[in-house]
């Protein structure tokens, strides 16, 4: 009975982490940002995800984007997994709009992201990325 209680706590700690870190970057759309800009880079496309406001143009555009970097050769993959998120500049529209404008030290392109906060979380609206608004 003992070990019951002693495997329930551990798991009871291990959620309560997990909620806790997900609070911690969801509050700084800064933070968000780069957990997205990261994942996708590396190829962890189930992370970057998360980050998706999920609306059907958004997940359309990630979707798109998935297939593209899928294509890719190894060579390429490889270079975006190594590569350093670099931010140019963050612009925060109003309390609840942020624009980050970066690139990244393989490819060295500017690219930006818009994340909104919607309950709470920061996340990514790709439709900003693809067509500026």
């Amino acid at each position: 009975m003992l070990k019951f209680w002693a495997a329930s706590l551990v798991i009871l700690m291990f959620f309560f982490a997990c909620e806790q870190k997900l609070r911690e970057r969801s509050n700084d759309p800064l933070e968000s940002g780069r957990q997205f800009i990261d994942a996708s880079l590396k190829g962890n496309y189930e992370e970057a995800k998360k980050y998706i406001l999920p609306d059907s143009v958004n997940l359309e555009y990630f979707n798109g984007l998935v297939k593209f970097n899928e294509r890719l050769n190894e060579h390429e993959k490889e270079g975006y997994k190594n590569a350093n998120i670099i931010i140019n500049s963050a612009e925060n529209i109003s309390d609840s709009v942020t624009i980050i404008n970066y690139s990244n030290t393989f490819k060295n392109e500017p690219a930006k992201i818009k994340l909104v906060k919607i309950n709470h979380e920061w996340m990514v609206d790709f439709k900003y990325t693809f067509s500026n608004t």
